[in-house]
């Protein structure tokens, strides 16, 4: 069912529909691309959104919904892009976070990563061969080539799992960085596409020289320096020559994306086919900004500039293609920024995270109490998903849970705990407005009853997850809205633009993009609902 519109925002759309062609009069695209610029939240569109000159305010001029969600409590990078082109909540994908245990598996390493193939000899959390065998759904590329075998799915992305998770089963051209340079999927013949060889070559050129770091004008508010463990956040700091980490936190890392893109567009001659084709395209350096310095200095306000910048060049180049297309920009999260810097602007109960809430320190706590030898619990991180250990005797197993939910609920810094048996039971999540969920629902859209843990836990909210100040100094991950509420604009050229303020899901994207090639998704199989795109009387969920 289509998202209805205020009468004002129908009115104002109407009277400006006499004077632009109406999206309901154009041709069907032939390309839909699809943009995922991680870690951009609702909070950060809204905020640097006088600033864009670029892309970012041409897609402006769009269908604006600034209060998408990432409807689960989940809010990780794998998860969060394993809604965007499915249609489907966690629940139903199966990526239930960025990492998750495998007790059974049987090599030491029981971690799992939300893109290995863990079947591969020798393989790891760490170490591992990418694949999307752990994607239990069909995204709109697996969709379109299974209607018309003539289209044509292209992935690139900053992160593999983004690459993976918007791409999905059955990628033609499957592109993200590798860590030195871009790589594409295991076990791939055929000719490299020049574009990428091309990348790849500036990509060197580019780290062999040092990155000189310039502060754009309407960043220079945000450029103050803010003391973190060892080292200062807050202002920029020169790449030196051969920085291959910081190279991710660079400008040069979502330009060199988007020309990869821009490349592949051009080189396979996309939407130039007879069947429409789709790319899907993950700039992840905003995350690494995120993470590695927080959302509110000049790192963030610089990289926001240049997402601008890029995603106008992305655009540019659509137009020169002189196909029809629509674009799509969302994000797989939020994010929020360093404790101590929020501290400091006003946020009282922004902390780290007590260290005795993190996985080690509770399971030896577990361990004392009930006189066990070994590992007993679990986790990736001190909320989410924890695992108890297969070796507790079964008498004590019960006994065991009841006494790690207790030890996490008595702590001044968690919200609420909750066991798998008490997800199970819930149904999932379909009504009410999606802000107003209660954390059990937001937790009942990321819960597989086959991958998640026997405890799942949620912090309050402006507690970070990371209780040692180092390389990473914020995150994301939380069930609020910070983490949750993420922008969604779709464009067309010659569409009547509008904003629609109420609240709509990023699982909405596929029933809105398939809608507008006329490919049938049987409404059983996604969670998402289509979004009319068309202010005027025309209903483009209705074709």
């Amino acid at each position: 069912m289509p998202v209805s519109l205020s009468p004002f925002v129908v009115a104002t759309a109407l009277a400006a529909a006499a004077a632009a062609p109406a999206a309901a009069q154009q041709p069907a695209p032939k390309l839909l691309v699809a943009i995922s610029v991680d870690q951009f939240s609702a909070d950060l569109f809204a905020e640097y959104r006088p600033l864009y000159t670029a892309g970012l305010k041409r897609l402006s001029t769009g269908a604006v919904f600034p209060s998408g969600y990432q409807s689960h409590a989940a809010t990780e990078t794998c998860p969060g892009h394993s809604t965007i082109l499915t249609g489907a909540h966690p629940a139903r994908t199966g990526i239930i976070a960025n990492n998750w245990y495998d007790l059974s598996l049987a090599r030491a390493d029981k971690k799992v990563y939300c893109t290995e193939d863990p079947t591969v000899a020798g393989s790891s959390s760490d170490n591992y061969t990418v694949s999307p065998q752990y994607l239990k759904v069909p995204t709109l590329g697996d969709r379109m080539k299974a209607a018309n075998p003539a289209s044509r799915v292209v992935s690139v992305a900053g992160k593999d799992r983004a690459a993976v998770m918007m791409g999905g089963h059955a990628i033609d051209q499957a592109w993200y960085w590798g860590g030195k340079s871009f790589v594409t999927l295991p076990g791939r013949t055929g000719a490299v596409p020049a574009t990428v060889n091309r990348i790849n070559a500036d990509v060197l050129a580019t780290l062999a020289r040092p990155g000189r770091a310039a502060l754009p004008a309407a960043c220079a508010s945000h450029s103050a320096a803010v003391h973190v463990g060892t080292r200062d956040v807050g202002v920029l700091i020169d790449r030196k020559a051969e920085d291959f980490s910081r190279f991710r936190t660079a400008l040069d890392f979502d330009r060199e994306v988007a020309d990869l893109a821009i490349g592949l567009i051009g080189e396979l001659k996309l939407g130039s086919g007879p069947a429409p084709d789709v790319i899907s395209i993950g700039l992840s350096a905003t995350d690494y900004v995120g993470h590695g310095y927080g959302t509110e200095g000049a790192e963030m306000c610089t990289q926001l500039l240049g997402v601008d910048n890029a995603v106008g060049r992305i655009l540019a180049a659509l137009d020169a293609r002189k196909v029809p297309y629509a674009v799509v920009l969302t994000a797989d999260h939020g994010g929020t920024d360093l404790p101590e810097r929020s501290h400091a602007r006003g946020v009282p109960d922004a902390v780290r995270v007590d260290k005795a809430l993190l996985p080690d320190a509770m399971s030896a706590a577990l361990a004392a109490e009930f006189k066990l030898t070994g590992r007993v619990l679990y986790g990736d991180g001190p909320f989410g998903d924890l695992y108890l250990s297969r070796d507790i005797p079964a008498d004590l197993r019960s006994r065991v849970l009841a006494a790690a939910k207790a030890r996490y609920q008595s702590s001044p810094q968690v919200a609420a705990v909750f066991t798998a048996d008490e997800l199970r039971r819930m149904p999932t999540p379909s009504s009410t407005p999606v802000e107003e969920w209660s954390l059990a629902d937001r937790f009942r859209a990321s819960f597989d009853p086959e991958r998640s843990g026997d405890l799942l836990v949620a912090l309050k909210p402006h507690v970070t997850p990371i209780a040692t100040q180092g390389g990473t100094v914020a995150t994301h991950g939380s069930p609020w809205s910070y983490d949750r509420r993420v922008p969604m604009l779709f464009y067309r050229p010659g569409m009547t633009g509008f904003e629609q303020p109420l609240s709509v899901e990023t699982v909405d994207i596929l029933p809105t993009l398939a809608s507008l090639i006329a490919l049938p998704v049987p409404k059983a199989e996604i969670d998402g609902r289509c979004l009319d795109l068309d202010p005027g009387p025309a209903d483009t969920c209705a074709k």
